[in-house]
């Protein structure tokens, strides 16, 4: 995978398919107008069998529509995949505010906490400047999450790159996504 991410998530290893199965069909279809560009500047431009041109015309328009579908059916199934909740196990409420994180462990009593950013001047040796925060989520692996987000004063986004998870918190209203961990670790959203 170029320039993506590593995944830890299930759904996270199929949006890399997808990047690289769509890769592959743009570079195909790049190679081959550049081969049909290439070949006009030899060409003589004189073909009697192509006089009147229906069978070309009909290829040129089907072809296109076929390339779509191979992108199109694999999108839709990987959007089904993202939107299905899978009885989970975990509920995580998150509550996006002007500087920091509010979240809730919804299936247990009283277990709430807010998530501020480290400022730059008390980092310390080993620390990502505007990723660590002074209190991380703690979530368990292999168990099916649910994310539930809404925020208190403007629209916020969640997002875990690594898991594939981006989700907006928009004040009044509760979004809900889930997601799934391969493997534990210590994992930076933005």
């Amino acid at each position: 995978h170029i320039l993506l991410i590593d995944s830890n998530s299930p759904l996270m290893e199929q949006l890399n398919f997808f990047h690289d199965h769509t890769l592959l069909i743009i570079t195909l279809i790049t190679i081959l107008v550049g081969y049909n560009m290439l070949s006009l500047l030899t060409n003589s431009f004189i073909n009697r069998f192509l006089l009147h041109g229906q069978l070309i015309e009909i290829i040129w328009t089907i072809l296109p529509a076929i390339i779509l579908l191979f992108i199109a059916f694999p999108s839709l199934r990987l959007l089904y995949l993202l939107d299905e909740t899978n009885k989970p196990s975990l509920t995580l409420k998150s509550i996006g505010h002007q500087w920091y994180w509010s979240y809730e462990y919804s299936d247990f009593k009283n277990i709430e906490f807010d998530s501020y950013m480290v400022p730059s001047a008390e980092l310390n040796e080993g620390d990502f400047r505007l990723l660590d925060v002074d209190n991380r989520i703690v979530l368990p692996n292999h168990t099916q999450i649910r994310l539930i987000a809404t925020a208190t004063d403007v629209i916020h986004s969640w997002t875990v790159p690594s898991l594939g998870v981006k989700i907006d918190a928009t004040p009044g209203r509760l979004n809900q996504t889930n997601f799934y961990m391969n493997r534990s670790g210590l994992f930076f959203g933005q």
